[in-house]
């Protein structure tokens, strides 16, 4: 795992295990699940870059294929998909294709 910072962006996780640790770390987390070759996945590694740098949320992202347990855990049915937790807990997903900085922003703070 590789923890996150304004230089290197998201930490990238490998497996439920890490997945559960980084979530445990931090009181609040983002996690985009993506698959490689998606083109909207890949577009969102910019904003996740900013939403980082700009809110107090801890953010990563984890391709879900990487442990296959995880699709059915959080059911995954299209990516990217957003996961939000809250001191442990998930608290929100979103499974909507590419979403700009403020639309994440707003995601965050529903």
């Amino acid at each position: 795992m590789t923890e996150a910072d304004a230089t290197n962006g998201p930490a990238s996780l490998a497996s439920a295990a890490e997945l559960d640790g980084f979530v445990a770390a931090h009181e609040r987390v983002l996690v985009e699940f993506y698959t490689e070759g998606c083109s909207a996945c890949a577009a969102m590694e910019p904003v996740l870059n900013g939403v980082g740098k700009t809110t107090d949320v801890a953010v990563a992202t984890m391709n879900p294929r990487d442990d296959p347990d995880l699709v059915e855990t959080y059911d995954v049915r299209s990516v990217p998909k957003l996961l939000l937790f809250e001191r442990g807990e998930l608290v929100a997903t979103r499974e909507d294709g590419f979403l700009g900085v403020d639309e994440v922003r707003a995601f965050l703070d529903a």
